[in-house]
C-alpha cells in the first residue's frame, strides 16, 4: 500500500479483520466458506470497490508462504497417525498421482478450448505449456473451507472419509507447488529432459520429507529438554523451527512445503510438553494468517479484470469439478473399492475445493514475468471464487443425498478446563438423563465408574460446587476425571 504512513496501514488493516470476523461469523451459521467472505471482503475494500490500492505480488506472495507454512504445519500437527494409517496409501496417490492427473487432463482442456472462435476464449489462446501451467496452479485442494463446514453443518463422515480428505488436502500442496514451478522454467525456455524433470521432483520429495523429519524430531527434543523460564517462548521457539524446516529445505533445493508439513506430524505426533499452549498459539496464528493472506488476495485482484474471464472460467471451473477431479480421485482409489465404495468416492470427488494455495501459486508466474500471467491469475482467483460458492455450500447436502453422514460427536467441553501435561487423568462431560436418577438425585446416589470423580456441576449458566447431597436434574453437566485406562 504505497502512499500510506504505517498508522494508516494498521488502521486500515485492524478494521479489516474485524469486518472479516464479524461476517465470517455471520456465514458460518448458514454453511457459506469462511475463507471466501475474506475474500469478498478484500475485494470490497480494493481498487474497484472502497479504493484501497493495493498491487505488490511479490508482497502478498511472501505473505502466502509465512501464511501457507504455518498452516501447513498446524494441519501436520492435527494429523493423527492412528487416523490416517488407514487410508494412508489412497491418500498419498490423491496428493501425488491424483494431483498430476488432475492438472494434466485439465491443461488438455485449457488447450482445447483456447482454440475456441469467440471473442470471449481469445483472451486464453495458451500454447499448451502455459495452458499446463494454469491448470498446475490449480491442482491442490484446501482442507480449511472443507472442515469448516463440516463442522459448522455438524456433518461426520463414514469410510474414514474424514482422515482421508485432511491426508489428501493437507499434503498435496507441495505437488502442486512443484508442477507449478518446473512449469514455469519450462515455459520461460528451460531445455529441461523429462529426466531432469523426474529427477528434480524425487530430489525434491526426498530432501522435504528427510529435512522435515529431522527437524520434526529435533523440535520435539527441543520443546521437551529446553528449561525456558516463560512457557510463551515454547511457541515461539516452535514458530522458529518452521520458518527455519522451510527455508532450509528451499535453500537445499527441496520442497519447503512437504517439510513443514511432515515436520508438523512429527512435532504433533510426540509426547510434548506445553502442548496445549502451543496447540492454541499455533490455532490463533492460523487463522490469522488466514485471514490476512484472503484479504491480501481479495484486495490483490481487480474484479473488472477478473470477470472478463468469467465465461472460460466458469467452463475450466465446471469441467474440474465433474471431469478432472472424478477422473483424478477414482483412479487413485479404485484400488481401494474394497473399502471406499462408489458412493465415497463420488463425495472425495466432489469435495475438492480450490482455496489459498492455487491464488498464491497463480503468484508464481506473476514474479516471474511469464506471458499471460495476468490472465493466469485472475483465472485462477475466479475458479476459487466459483468453487467456494459452488462446492463449498454444497458439501453437507451432497453427503446427506449420499448417505455418507452420520451423527456428529461434539468434542468440545462445556466447561473449557483442560489439565496439565504430564498428569495421567482425563476430563470429560457427562449429561445427567433420567435412567441416571432411577437410584436418587443426589450426587452419592449417581453410579460411577471406579476411580471417577465429579469436579463441577453445570445447570444452565451456574455452576455448582459437588456435594454428596446436591440434588441432580436431568439436564444437569457434569464435569468428570477419570484414571487413564492401562489397556
Amino acid at each position: 500500500m504505497e502512499g500510506y504512513t504505517s498508522e494508516w496501514v494498521l488502521f486500515i488493516g485492524s478494521i479489516l479483520i474485524f469486518v472479516s470476523i464479524l461476517i465470517g461469523k455471520t456465514g458460518y451459521r448458514f454453511g457459506v466458506p469462511t475463507l471466501l467472505l475474506f475474500l469478498v471482503v478484500g475485494m470490497c475494500f480494493g481498487e474497484d470497490g472502497l479504493g484501497l490500492n493495493f498491487d505488490n505480488v511479490r508482497d502478498a506472495q511472501f505473505v502466502g508462504t509465512l501464511g501457507m507454512s504455518i498452516i501447513l504445519f498446524s494441519g501436520g500437527m492435527d494429523t493423527k497417525l492412528t487416523d490416517i494409517r488407514p487410508v494412508m496409501k489412497p491418500g498419498l496417490l490423491l496428493s501425488t498421482m491424483g494431483v498430476a492427473i488432475m492438472a494434466i487432463v485439465t491443461g488438455g482442456f485449457i488447450y482445447a478450448i483456447s482454440f475456441i472462435d469467440a471473442p470471449f476464449f481469445k483472451i486464453i489462446q495458451f500454447p499448451l505449456l502455459t495452458a499446463m501451467l494454469l491448470a498446475a496452479t490449480m491442482s491442490s485442494t484446501d482442507s480449511a473451507s472443507v472442515f469448516n463446514i463440516l463442522r459448522s453443518q455438524k456433518i461426520n463422515l463414514q469410510y474414514n472419509l474424514k482422515p482421508l480428505l485432511e491426508l489428501e488436502s493437507g499434503s498435496n500442496d507441495p505437488m502442486a507447488y512443484m508442477l507449478t514451478i518446473v512449469l514455469i522454467q519450462l515455459v520461460g525456455g528451460g531445455d529441461a529432459s523429462g529426466l531432469d524433470v523426474f529427477v528434480s521432483f524425487v530430489i525434491q520429495f526426498a530432501l522435504g520429507g528427510f529435512i522435515g523429519f529431522a527437524v520434526g524430531k529435533f523440535a520435539v527434543f527441543s520443546v521437551n529438554h529446553f528449561n525456558l523460564n516463560n512457557r510463551s517462548l515454547y511457541s515461539i521457539l516452535t514458530l522458529a523451527f518452521i520458518y527455519f524446516t522451510f527455508t532450509i529445505t528451499d535453500m537445499a533445493k527441496g520442497n519447503g512445503y512437504l517439510a513443514v508439513y511432515i515436520a508438523g506430524i512429527v512435532f504433533g505426533n510426540n509426547k510434548l510438553l506445553n502442548r496445549k499452549d502451543i496447540a492454541t498459539f499455533m490455532n490463533g496464528l492460523t487463522w490469522f494468517f488466514q485471514i490476512l493472506m484472503f484479504l491480501l488476495l481479495g484486495l490483490l485482484v481487480n474484479p473488472s479484470q477478473m470477470f472478463q474471464t468469467a465465461i472460460p472460467a466458469v467452463l475450466i471451473s465446471l469441467f474440474m469439478i465433474f471431469v478432472s477431479r472424478p477422473i483424478s480421485v477414482f483412479s487413485c482409489m479404485l484400488p481401494f473399492y474394497k473399502f471406499f465404495p462408489f458412493r465415497a468416492m463420488h463425495f472425495v470427488s466432489f469435495v475438492g475445493l480450490r482455496g489459498a494455495a492455487p491464488i498464491i501459486f497463480a503468484t508464481y508466474p506473476v514474479v516471474a514475468n511469464v506471458p499471460g500471467s495476468d490472465i493466469i491469475f485472475n483465472i485462477v482467483f475466479f475458479v476459487t471464487l466459483f468453487s467456494l460458492v459452488f462446492q463449498g455450500m454444497a458439501i453437507a447436502p451432497v453427503a446427506r443425498k449420499l448417505k455418507l453422514d452420520i451423527p456428529y460427536v461434539e468434542t468440545e467441553s462445556e466447561f473449557g478446563i483442560e489439565l496439565p501435561d504430564g498428569i495421567d487423568r482425563q476430563l470429560r462431560d457427562k449429561v445427567i438423563s433420567e435412567d441416571d436418577l432411577e437410584n436418587g438425585c443426589r450426587i452419592m446416589d449417581i453410579k460411577l465408574d471406579k476411580g471417577t470423580l465429579i469436579i463441577l456441576v453445570k445447570r444452565g449458566d451456574k455452576i455448582l460446587t459437588p456435594s454428596g447431597s446436591l440434588e441432580l436434574y436431568a439436564g444437569d453437566k457434569l464435569l468428570l476425571i477419570d484414571e487413564l485406562s492401562n489397556d
